[in-house]
């Protein structure tokens, strides 16, 4: 773990900006190499008219000494990859600084494979992070039987998770707020999804399975591209 902090020169003009400043930057730099929490959360911020940009932010953060590699970016959504107990300050902060933003805090995982948990085997030392979203479809009833699918994987389809051990993959999140679903999947740090993705399914039909059944609860979000059901968030580092 490491936080870095910048010096606050406080006065009667500029204290409550160095107080946000502060906070901020406190909040979001932790874990500085690998971005690993024991309780993560995820706060997505949409530009509905299209005020704020990457620009603004990268700006923001460069100039009080923030690293950006906790914040990622899909058009006019953004997002924080941060701890649970940092979630409601940050929100609060944020409101505050940017009132025009739309925000959506994806507070918990339902759903968390973990590589070192689930099969005790020694984590990498980087990861690094691959965020992306979706939504479920209307329908409550196709909710929950996707839920129920989440909740008995582990023991129902033992398969997925052997597949994602075989992949490499660290950890993988599956987070829902309403409809919109956020996946985090980590991998090692200077590996790519597209190269380790296609081991889940080595010698291994049922992960195959799996992602037919699961395409038939998910779309993409209102504005995804057309045919495009999930649309991934690319780092700002």
């Amino acid at each position: 773990m490491c936080t870095l902090y910048v010096n606050v020169i406080s006065n009667n003009n500029n204290m409550k900006h160095q107080h946000f400043v502060t906070i901020l930057l406190i909040l979001l730099i932790t874990s500085c190499s690998q971005y690993q929490y024991e309780k993560p959360s995820i706060i997505e911020l949409v530009d509905t008219d299209y005020r704020f940009s990457t620009e603004i932010l990268i700006k923001y953060c460069k100039e009080n000494r923030i690293n950006v590699g906790s914040i990622y970016q899909w058009q006019n959504h953004w997002t924080i990859y941060t701890d649970q107990s940092n979630v409601k300050e940050i929100v609060t902060i944020l409101e505050k600084k940017f009132p025009h933003l739309k925000i959506t805090v994806f507070e918990k995982p339902f759903y968390n494979f973990n590589r070192e948990k689930h099969f005790h085997e020694k984590p990498t030392a980087k990861w690094e992070n691959i965020i992306m979203t979706a939504n479920l479809l209307e329908d409550t009833i196709k909710q929950n039987e996707y839920m129920e699918y989440h909740r008995t994987q582990f023991k129902k389809w033992p398969e997925i998770s052997y597949g994602f051990s075989k992949a490499n993959f660290q950890q993988l999140l599956v987070f829902r707020n309403g409809r919109q679903l956020m996946l985090v999947i980590s991998i090692p740090k200077g590996e790519s999804l597209d190269k380790l993705n296609p081991k889940t399914s080595e010698n291994n039909p049922r992960v195959n399975d799996w992602n037919s059944i699961m395409s038939k609860y998910q779309e993409g979000i209102e504005d995804a591209p057309k045919g495009t059901t999930w649309v991934v968030f690319q780092s700002l580092r």
